[in-house]
Formats: structure tokens, C-alpha cells, sequence
């Protein structure tokens, strides 16, 4: 009996130690104002501190996030991002903000924040947006959850699945986007599989999606765009 509790709350120990290590480390100071890359010299799980008698206000700070991003491209979308790279004092502080701009028919196309959990906030347009689970059990395998948003209507994309947003309307969509990381990442789907450097082996892609080795060519030979996500 006592052998059971002891191997129950070793087990437990080990769940809380892995929730509290599964996002961005806690600040242990006020703030940690972010060197730039370029200045630090060296490479840590983030970014190193600048001095704090050498911080500023402007350190955190973005304007202009009213104006509208570009979408003037195939995918008719652009994200404008807002994370440690545009504001160094977000630096350890765990979040990150997104502005999201749709064309008609606009996509966001499908990819993962490997770091952060999204919350999608929409100001102005509909979106039908998405995510899909992995492989829990339960029935669960690839289990796609969508939902049709309106103007003030928020949605949660848990951190690590694939989701998406596309503007099903005529007129243009607007969302904002705050993220459960510091620097949430990006891994946009199609552009990771068939626009890789050096390529996947079509030997790889053909068996992974059951197709003729032309269509992998054809895939891997066009341009796959990026929207600017963070």
C-alpha cells in the first residue's frame, strides 16, 4: 500500500514538473530587456538581458499595429507579429500579440505554434477557423474542431496542433491574436513538407501521401509563400 502512494506521488511530482516546464520559464526580476541576436555574443534558451540602467521606455513598445498588413499575395493574408523580436522587454515574459489580415477568401493555411497557445480574438469580417487533435484515444485520432467566428467572437487553439483561419466572406477580416509565448514559432504545414532546404526525398513523400512521384515534384518545384507569421 504504501509502495502505491509512494509511486502515485512521484507520478504526480513528475506531471506538475512537466506542465511547469511544457511553456516559457517564469521571470525571476522585473523585466530581462532582450540584446539584440546580432550584439550577444552568445546562445541561450532565449534571449540575454541588456542592463537595466541602459533600458528604456521604447524597449516596450510597438506602434502601428492599427494599420493594416498586405494582402496582396496568393495566400490573401499577413500577420504582422508582435513578439520579443519587435518588443525587447517581452523578454521571459511568456506572451506575444498577433494582428491578423484577411482579403476575401483569405488563409491563414494550416500550421503549429510548437511554443504557445493561440487565443483568436476577431474585430471586423467572419472567419471559419480550426484545429486538429493528435492521437489521444478515445476515438479522438485527428479529430477536426471548427467553428464559424463573427465580430467579437474569440477561439482557442491549443499549443502544438495544426489550425487555420480562412475568410469565407466578401469583404476583408480582421483578428488579433495573443500567444502563450515570448516567441511562439511557426511550422506552416505545406511549406515545411514540400518546400524544405534541401528537400525531403520524394521516395519519403510519395509512400507518406500514397501519390505518384510527379505530384511531389510539381509540389516541391513551386514557391510556397509566407504570410509574416511569428
Amino acid at each position: 500500500m504504501k509502495r502505491s502512494i509512494y509511486m502515485l506521488l512521484i507520478t504526480i511530482l513528475a506531471l506538475v514538473f512537466a506542465v511547469v516546464h511544457a511553456s516559457d520559464p517564469s521571470p525571476l526580476q522585473d523585466f530581462c530587456v532582450a540584446v539584440p541576436d546580432a550584439n550577444a555574443g552568445v546562445f541561450v534558451n532565449g534571449k540575454i538581458c541588456k542592463d537595466p540602467k541602459l533600458v528604456k521606455p521604447e524597449d516596450f513598445f510597438f506602434p502601428g499595429l492599427n494599420k493594416p498588413g498586405s494582402t496582396a499575395n496568393p495566400l490573401g493574408s499577413n500577420v504582422t507579429a508582435v513578439n520579443v523580436n519587435q518588443i525587447p522587454g517581452l523578454n521571459t515574459l511568456g506572451v506575444s500579440l498577433a494582428r491578423i489580415d484577411f482579403a476575401p477568401y483569405g488563409l491563414n493555411p494550416p500550421h503549429i505554434h510548437p511554443r504557445a497557445t493561440e487565443v483568436l480574438f476577431v474585430l471586423e469580417g467572419t472567419l471559419v477557423v480550426g484545429f486538429v487533435t493528435s492521437n489521444p484515444g478515445m476515438n479522438m485520432k485527428n479529430k477536426l474542431f471548427t467553428k464559424v467566428l463573427n465580430p467579437g467572437d474569440v477561439f482557442v487553439f491549443p499549443q502544438g496542433l495544426i489550425h487555420f483561419q480562412f475568410n469565407q466572406g466578401h469583404s476583408n477580416a480582421v483578428a488579433f491574436a495573443g500567444l502563450g509565448s515570448q516567441n511562439p514559432g511557426v511550422i506552416t504545414i505545406a511549406n515545411a513538407v514540400f518546400g524544405s532546404d534541401p528537400p525531403i526525398s520524394p521516395d519519403v513523400l510519395t509512400k507518406a501521401f500514397q501519390v505518384g512521384n510527379d505530384v511531389i515534384k510539381k509540389l516541391q518545384s513551386q514557391f510556397w509563400w509566407d504570410n509574416n507569421y511569428p
